[in-house]
């Protein structure tokens, strides 16, 4: 069995949509990072998306057990092309039903220049599931983003991409899936500890 331990990166205080530009963390809550850092595995592997975000919330989470994996462009969050940058009230003035569809009917429906959903947890399945064949029965500790984890809990849960979407997850949240001989099942969701 492959444990999966997703942790949303440090907060960005971004006040506007958040994809693919590559923004810094605020690491300054030390208390929340030892509490997850001590509540994760000590014999893991540890991988995050190539974003500034998630590599430098890795770094401050990893121990001298974990293994460092490269860091993967495919967990980078949902693309949200020319949006990204824009205040919610901006990209619903810009594009009304378009911005709406988006979020109650996620599926193919794409951003602007951008990916969709489904398009979305395509690319972090192949990820995932690759990492599943090379380290069978491991822990891996995967840094990433709000929708990148949602994408798997959908996966885990078996539930439509507006269910999945109805999940918090928490800057800094531990959120754990299990994944064996095929399946997968949900541990906890949002956990911080």
């Amino acid at each position: 069995m492959t444990v999966w331990h997703w942790v949303r990166h440090g907060p960005t205080h971004e006040k506007s949509f958040v994809g693919w530009r590559d923004v810094p963390a605020d690491l300054s809550d030390t208390a929340l990072i030892g509490r997850v850092r001590t509540h994760l595995p000590r014999a893991a592997l540890l991988v995050s998306s190539d974003l500034v975000r998630s590599i430098a919330t890795a770094d401050v989470l990893a121990r001298p057990d974990h293994s460092r994996l490269p860091h993967e462009p495919h967990l980078r969050e949902i693309d949200f092309g020319v949006w990204d940058g824009m205040r919610f009230d901006a990209i619903a003035a810009r594009d009304p039903y378009l911005s709406r569809a988006f979020w109650e009917k996620p599926g193919d429906i794409q951003a602007p220049e951008g990916e969709s959903w489904n398009q979305t947890r395509t690319r972090v399945d192949a990820v995932v599931d690759r990492l599943n064949a090379h380290h069978p029965d491991a822990h891996i500790i995967a840094v990433a983003h709000f929708g990148v984890i949602l994408t798997q809990v959908q996966r885990a849960l078996g539930v439509s991409a507006y269910k999945a979407m109805s999940h918090k997850i928490d800057n800094i949240s531990v959120t754990t899936l299990y994944h064996d001989a095929g399946g997968w099942r949900a541990g906890t969701i949002n956990h911080l500890p």
